[in-house]
């Protein structure tokens, strides 16, 4: 055997072998979040002996003495998984980074596993007081509803939130239209403390009657990708104005009657629920119904007429979607705007 035969051999070998050692871990870091002061964490990091020998892990070193090493200590067969645990004490409050060097049969070098994260004084459970989780952001309210405005008004909405990670936030709403201004109470937002949005609405800049509705989008920090798991949704219902009308106005005025003031939904074992409800109107002039608009997507609305002479009826069809209705954020309900001065909205509770 030459001198070169020789070298591809042993070149072949420490190939083989390398492969045959292999070791591989899902996240070789793992955060923790919060944990609570002198409560003990445990993370565990899945392993896998991906080689064709038998693995031994010949010991686990840890980085500093609050910290424990869990790891097997008969051999790991080829292709089998096993997994390695670290315990740190949580004796100290704020912010830790820990290091674990495992040495094995699978390398010359020892493979290093991370778990960090920030000891706190108290983890808190906000999941009733600010039931909505968007990013590291824990808010109290994902809908913001102005209603009953009249034209002038500057009505406001807080969204009270708490910074519920571990790093700094700086809350911000994003895409504004032109007729809402948002405020925040503080500028940076630690973790574990809480804060405002202060949301207002100038009536004067809305254009039509009736509803109007977008969706704004709740940033951690400025710079945030925008997606339906940071949108919250804005609607104001912006009355028309009857303060202006004379007396021989108003008694010659239409009047709305509703068959019902609420659509009730049985879906039994369909899939979907439909409900008719007959409008008609009372009064002296024509009724017109200028908007009607659904606060859900499981709505599907078909309204005969819009414009109603006196004594004359139509009918409100509504259909009501299980699935969408059973998942919708709030409840659903329908808004309707007329020029009836004693009812310039209606709103039809989804039962």
């Amino acid at each position: 055997m030459n001198k070169k035969t020789t070298i591809a051999l042993l070149l072949l070998l420490a190939s083989a072998t390398a492969k045959a050692q292999k070791i591989t871990v899902k996240e070789k870091e793992i955060n923790c979040g919060k944990i609570e002061y002198f409560k003990p964490a445990t993370v565990t990091f899945k392993m896998k002996n991906k080689g064709s020998k038998r693995l031994t892990i010949d010991d686990v070193k840890v980085s500093c003495g609050c910290l424990k090493a869990d790891y097997p200590k008969q051999e790991v067969l080829a292709g089998d998984e096993f997994e390695i645990k670290l315990t740190y004490d949580a004796r100290q409050m704020g912010h830790f980074f820990k290091e674990a060097a495992v040495y094995s049969n699978g390398s010359k070098t020892p493979l290093y596993l991370t778990m960090k994260g920030i000891v706190v004084e108290e983890v808190a459970d906000y999941s009733g007081e600010y039931p909505y989780k968007i990013g590291d952001l824990r808010v109290d309210k994902r809908d913001l509803e102005f209603d009953d405005v009249n034209k002038g008004d500057r009505p406001t909405i807080v969204l009270h939130l708490i910074n519920d990670g571990t790093k700094v936030l700086q809350p911000n709403i994003m895409h504004l239209p032109a007729y809402l201004e948002a405020t925040s109470s503080t500028p940076y937002l630690r973790p574990g403390h809480q804060g405002k949005l202060t949301v207002t609405l100038n009536s004067d800049k809305l254009n039509d009657y009736g509803i109007t509705q977008t969706s704004v989008y709740l940033a951690n920090n400025p710079g945030d990708k925008v997606s339906a798991d940071n949108e919250i949704t804005a609607a104001a219902v912006l009355l028309p104005q009857f303060a202006q009308l004379t007396e021989a106005q108003r008694l010659n005025a239409p009047s709305i009657k509703l068959s019902a003031s609420s659509i009730k939904v049985d879906f039994s074992d369909k899939d979907k629920n439909t409900d008719k409800i007959e409008i008609m109107n009372t009064g002296k002039s024509n009724l017109q119904i200028s908007s009607l608009h659904m606060f859900s997507k499981a709505l599907k609305l078909t309204l005969g007429k819009r414009e109603l002479k006196p004594a004359e009826k139509t009918t409100l069809k509504v259909t009501v979607e299980k699935e969408p209705f059973l998942n919708a954020r709030t409840k659903p309900r329908i808004l309707m705007i007329t020029n009836d001065p004693n009812n310039p909205k209606i709103e039809l509770k989804v039962e």
